[in-house]
């Protein structure tokens, strides 16, 4: 049945049935487009905020070390462990990724070149010195010191990876602590492929003097 036919039988002129019909397709075709755009926006919104409208955030960063915690240096208790303070305590923190020997007056045996390293690392680190500490995945060891990569506030260096790239230290790699593990063992091969410090000296980090 045609649309006139319909309005005649329904007692209205064919005119008006078509310019209600009309009207209607109108009101249609204008809503969809207002979806249309509705749609486009917030494809364009979620686009600039660079996460996908239909998935959250995360909630924390998880892989790689966390910000710079702000410490000064108390004292340099051996080669790759110093005590700092930290928010108004004092925290004892070994360094994360190398090893240096022992030292003399010790709770273990002294080791060639131990005292060596730590002169070195208090050098690098004089009382007072600013730094910035970042952790890895684990805080502390179960001495229950701080685990940390140590950086020097006033010109950013790396100080662990500075004493192993000197040859004062071996790379020491635990898990899960392994953020910086392939620059620690680069710097390491590096410095006794050239004989540096405890490597020319001693040969290996574990030579007890007798």
């Amino acid at each position: 049945m045609t649309p006139a036919a319909c309005a005649s039988a329904r007692g209205r002129s064919p005119g008006k049935a078509l310019a209600g019909l009309r009207a209607g397709e109108s009101r249609v075709i204008g809503l969809v487009c207002w979806c249309l755009a509705c749609g486009l926006l917030l494809v364009a919104l979620s686009g600039c905020s660079g996460t996908p409208a239909n998935q959250a955030r995360p909630a924390t960063e998880t892989a790689g070390p966390s910000a710079a915690a702000a410490a000064t240096v108390v004292e340099v208790v051996d080669g790759d462990t110093v005590v700092v303070e930290i928010v108004g305590r004092a925290e004892r923190v070994r360094l994360i990724g190398i090893d240096t020997p022992e030292v003399t007056g010790g709770f273990l045996p002294a080791e060639c070149y131990g005292d060596e390293a730590s002169a070195y690392t208090s050098s690098l680190l004089p009382t007072g010195t600013e730094v910035g500490l970042t952790r890895d995945v684990e805080a502390r060891d179960r001495y229950d010191r701080l685990l940390a990569y140590v950086y020097r506030a006033d010109d950013g260096l790396f100080v662990n990876l500075e004493i192993a790239a000197h040859g004062y230290a071996e790379a020491l790699i635990i898990e899960p602590n392994t953020a910086h593990a392939d620059s620690f063992y680069a710097a390491a091969a590096r410095a006794r492929n050239k004989g540096l410090g405890l490597w020319g000296a001693c040969g290996s980090t574990d030579r007890v003097l007798q």
